[in-house]
């Protein structure tokens, strides 16, 4: 069951609708601004729904604060090195909007566009048209993302197609907490990750792959996300906590879990990579019904390819060629324990 509701406007004037998926005792909301990911409620282990990510009452808000908060990031989700990439014997420029680095797309990524809607039989589908030059990029670029909830899941499906040579690195930056406490400190998590991408102090790749055991970064086993946050690993230290790549080596690619509430999120992908990031930077903002979001209130699990991989041609590519077709998925499944 789906369910078409008016959100609000842009300061532009554009409308904007929310879409509400059903399935058993879940519920996704989905805004046509940004193709975000506004509430996901999972029954917890005493049957009680829980909306388990941070999100916004008003368009305004989400246009106003920055953190990204359930959208659906691109062109190039994450890094790129100093806003310069090379494609085809062209060098590209682009906004350096994290420092002295390329973040999310630019000041306008696609977070921040309308979004096209059609309901679907099991579930919405989300378009968005992004014109040669757009943010610096090259070529003309359609993007799809489906979201559809099933069987305690809810699962979104990229998909991208260029009219010319481009790069394209998509993924949702949703804020996990699963028991609404003020921070994802006591939230236990595991990765199927054995290594991980060295960080300079910029937060950038150094080109180093480094493995995760007997570092703050091993999460291959159960691990309370607070035990290492604010540790003096080098990585840790420069991001003010965890903003990292880690690179997938087994699946699932993540599971978060939460011993107040009882909720497991089992977090399943074909991408190569999956990007931590602790909410080091959110700061004291009103959330969902006047609730206060700070440094740590949320959990990202971005699953994206490598961040600055146009400039390490050694790293799963994120050329996109004219007449190619990206596709890519992510499902987020709920139990309780």
């Amino acid at each position: 069951m789906i369910e078409r509701r008016y959100y609000g406007k842009t300061k532009k004037g554009e409308e904007v609708f929310s879409y509400v998926l059903k399935d058993g005792g879940m519920e996704a909301e989905i805004l046509s601004y940004g193709a975000t990911l506004r509430r996901l409620s999972v029954p917890d282990r005493e049957g009680n729904l829980r909306d388990v990510v941070l999100g916004y009452d008003r368009v305004a808000e989400y246009e106003e604060n920055d953190g990204h908060l359930g959208g659906t990031v691109g062109r190039f989700a994450n890094r790129i090195a100093h806003g310069t990439f090379a494609l085809n014997g062209k060098t590209y420029t682009l906004a350096q909007n994290n420092g002295p680095h390329h973040l999310h797309g630019g000041d306008g990524g696609f977070d921040t566009r309308v979004w096209q809607a059609e309901i679907l039989e099991d579930g919405v589908l989300f378009t968005l048209h992004s014109p040669d030059g757009d943010e610096g990029y090259p070529a003309a670029l359609t993007v799809q993302v489906k979201f559809t909830l099933k069987d305690g899941a809810l699962t979104l499906r990229y998909r991208a197609e260029a009219e010319g040579d481009t790069i394209v690195n998509l993924t949702n930056h949703a804020y996990f907490n699963l028991d609404g406490s003020e921070t994802i400190n006591d939230h236990i998590l595991t990765l199927g990750a054995d290594t991980f991408h060295e960080g300079d102090e910029t937060v950038l790749p150094t080109g180093r792959i480094l493995p995760v055991a007997g570092t703050p970064m091993d999460f291959t086993g159960p691990t309370r996300v607070g035990d290492g946050v604010e540790s003096e690993e080098p990585c840790v230290k420069n991001s003010g906590g965890y903003d990292s790549n880690f690179v997938l080596s087994s699946s699932p690619a993540a599971v978060l879990y939460s011993e107040e509430s009882g909720i497991v999120m089992t977090c399943t992908t074909d991408q190569p990579g999956i990007q931590l990031y602790s909410g080091n930077f959110l700061t004291d903002r009103k959330g969902k019904a006047a609730v206060r979001y700070g440094k740590r209130g949320g959990l990202c699990l971005e699953t994206q390819h490598y961040p600055d991989s146009p400039n390490h041609p050694e790293w799963p590519t994120t050329v996109l060629k004219k007449g190619e077709v990206f596709e890519s998925f992510t499902t987020y499944a709920f139990s309780v324990k």
